[in-house]
């Protein structure tokens, strides 16, 4: 199902700017928000975030003009679903140069329904020999250009793992291919701070505002060495259809991790918290 010029169809099919430079440059932004009972979960911020990156990235845009296909999309999606929302710079001579006048492009794309089984399930992950860079804004914002997280979840798919483990540049823990990565020793939840080259995940600040709180958790951002992901009681993923991550031998490190952190209170105090929400984090 999409959205576009105004319209909610089931064809894919639908007539595109084949000069827009969200497709020729990877010039723009997208958001992938979850459905569930009649919602959009946790829009105004998934908005927040996209207009933030429109403005860094000086691609005039309004709030309303986001806003109206996730809700049109929500409307038609009565058993829940996955959207996509994407926005490009639109149409543009041929060049690196922004253009004059910029008239963006916003459409947006509705998957089937998900629900998601939040369990101490192993993960694999491998670590990606792509780096992320703190000062490049395909870290900061989420843009079009996803080229290093596919290149990476691919390079982890093909050493038998289920998602990539992305470093920073000076080998710090830095996130996953599609989510951030958060860690739990005694009574402190740690994640990756956004010096890093983490994406300001909307998952991420509703961990560290109030999930970790109520559990009874102190959430602290930190340069996380690698080492710490071994010793540590629990590893949780956010955006992940599973929860518990196990590193393969293989993963560049020499270092092994028998994922004996599952099924303890914090998980179970974790997962009972997590369980309204309509995806995993």
């Amino acid at each position: 199902m999409l959205w576009f010029d105004g319209a909610v169809s089931n064809d894919p099919r639908t007539g595109f700017d084949l000069r827009d430079r969200g497709l020729l440059l990877g010039d723009g932004l997208f958001e992938t928000l979850a459905v569930a009972n009649g919602r959009a979960f946790m829009l105004d911020a998934h908005l927040d975030r996209l207009l933030a990156g429109a403005a860094a990235l000086n691609i005039p845009v309004d709030r309303e003009a986001l806003r109206r296909p996730v809700e049109d999309l929500t409307a038609a999606l009565p058993e829940g679903g996955i959207i996509r929302l994407t926005l490009t710079r639109g149409a543009g001579p041929r060049g690196l140069r922004l253009p004059i006048h910029q008239q963006p492009t916003v459409f947006a794309a509705a998957s089937a329904p998900w629900s998601p089984n939040p369990t101490a399930a192993e993960v694999r992950l491998a670590t990606a020999r792509i780096r992320r860079n703190s000062s490049s804004p395909t870290s900061r914002y989420k843009t079009l250009a996803y080229l290093d997280n596919v290149l990476a979840v691919q390079e982890a798919l093909d050493q038998g793992a289920d998602d990539a483990l992305l470093l920073a540049v000076g080998g710090q823990v830095a996130c996953t291919s599609a989510g951030n990565i958060f860690i739990i020793e005694g009574e402190r939840l740690l994640t990756p701070s956004l010096d890093n080259g983490v994406l300001p995940g909307i998952t991420r600040a509703l961990v560290l505002n109030v999930l970790a709180p109520e559990l009874g958790l102190i959430p602290q951002e930190v340069n996380l060495p690698k080492d710490s992901l071994f010793q540590a009681d629990a590893v949780l993923l956010s955006k992940h259809p599973r929860s518990r991550a196990d590193f393969e031998r293989r993963a560049s490190s020499g270092l092994s991790y028998d994922g004996g952190c599952s099924g303890g209170p914090l998980w179970r105090r974790a997962f009972a918290l997590a369980q309204p929400l309509p995806f995993p984090w």
